[in-house]
Parts: C-alpha cells; structure tokens; sequence
C-alpha cells in the first residue's frame, strides 16, 4: 500500500494518483491541506524522503515569500512553519513502507513500487 500526501488541485500530485491508480496500487490519499501533518509525521516524512527540510518547501508560495523568506530559521522551524501553513509542503508526496519520493515529475512516485 502506498500512502499519497495529495492537494487534489495540483496537477502533479492528481498525475501522480492516477499513475499509482493505473498500477492497481492500493492508495491511502492524505489530504494533506485539510489535515497537516503533526511535526513528528512531517519530520519523518522529511527522514524517509533522506531531504533537508527546506528541501520540502515551496518557497514561491506567497506565505514563505512573506513570513519566511530571508530569515535565518532552524530545520525545527522550517518544520512548524510547514505544519502550520500545509501549503507550502510540497507536493506530491508517496511513501511505500520505508521508502518515500517527491513526485516530481509525477512518474517518481512509481520508484517505490
């Protein structure tokens, strides 16, 4: 089974169901925007993808370029800021067992098949 972080009005992330869809993959969808992850769950998240934290940020989104940008944060807060504003976790985001990609582009998220 693999779990899919998904804004379903990404496109990436809608490409990357489907394509999980088509490989008759049992999905978990998380809507990630309704329901953020706590910091524990994103921290993981951010150790199984083997990223930095602000690795996983949009940082063209209009709340990091207004409440984030240039500032010196720690990775603990780059993660609450992630928490607390779920859009600008980047997106999508497929984790099978103990191996997690971005799908970007979408077809990355058939590696962890």
């Amino acid at each position: 089974m693999t779990t899919l972080y998904h804004n379903p009005r990404c496109s990436k992330s809608r490409q990357a169901l489907h394509l999980l869809e088509e490989e008759g993959e049992t999905i978990e969808i998380v809507r990630y925007i309704e329901n953020p992850p706590s910091h524990q769950e994103l921290k993981q998240i951010i150790e199984l993808l083997g990223i930095k934290p602000i690795e996983l940020v949009r940082t063209q989104e209009a709340d990091w370029k207004i409440n984030f940008k240039g500032k010196e944060l720690t990775d603990e807060q780059i993660i609450d800021a992630m928490c607390q504003n779920p859009k600008l976790i980047e997106r999508p985001i497929a984790i099978n067992g103990t191996h997690a990609v971005l799908g970007r582009p979408p077809e990355k998220v058939l590696d962890i098949l």
